[in-house]
């Protein structure tokens, strides 16, 4: 859901039910990441392309989910911040980017989007912004997921199930889970991994029934 608050009700981009006529460059930063690989998907369903994906060590994973037929690439963020806004330049090929969505927020991620975003673009980021003033042509807005609480609430009730029905007919599928072995007590292993970077475009579940003492 945060994935379409971002990008249908922050950047305004066309819904899967109008989808865009016409080429309409988008860049998700952290590709890989639930909301940004859910944002793909919708992304793909509203024919929204080319696609602009920053990732790194998922990026085959990614791969799966986009079209390279319609301009879509991926760009390695462990290149180091220059390259990635020089790629991003590059693959502009000198079409203005207008349309850049953050599911990373932080190490930079934004910093390098507002390098290359063009006069009059919108920006939406999942965790608020630190240390920097984003040029003036800049729309920069917060994406959360609790706004279908209160200000998206409509927007909410329509796209949970639209969801259903994305699940129903397979367009729209959960990211790659793992089942962590010992139930709750795989919990500290599962935290490590994610703390050493191990753990790549996958979902840890814990099976309780399987927690040592658990009946």
């Amino acid at each position: 859901m945060t994935s379409a608050v971002g990008l249908y009700v922050r950047l305004g981009l066309p819904q899967p039910w109008t989808p865009a006529t016409k080429p309409t460059p988008l860049v998700i930063y952290g590709a890989a990441s639930s909301v940004g690989a859910y944002a793909i998907q919708l992304a793909n369903k509203s024919n929204i392309h080319p696609l602009i994906c920053v990732a790194g060590t998922s990026g085959p994973y990614v791969e799966t989910l986009i079209d390279r037929t319609k301009g879509d690439v991926i760009i390695d963020y462990r290149e180091g911040d220059d390259a990635v806004v020089e790629s991003l330049k590059k693959v502009s090929d000198g079409t203005k980017l207008l349309y850049a969505f953050d599911a990373v927020s932080e190490k930079n991620s934004y910093v390098n989007l507002s390098k290359v975003l063009a006069e009059g673009s919108k920006l939406t980021l999942v965790l608020p912004a630190k240390d920097i003033e984003f040029p003036s042509y800049i729309t920069q807005t917060n994406t959360s997921v609790g706004s279908v609480h209160s200000d998206a609430k409509d927007f909410g009730y329509v796209y949970f199930r639209y969801f259903t029905r994305g699940l129903q007919e397979g367009w729209f599928k959960p990211q790659p889970q793992e089942v962590v072995p010992g139930g709750l007590g795989g919990i500290q292993k599962a935290l490590e991994n994610l703390k050493a970077g191990k753990a790549n475009a996958v979902k840890y579940v814990f099976r309780i029934v399987e927690t040592e003492g658990v009946q």
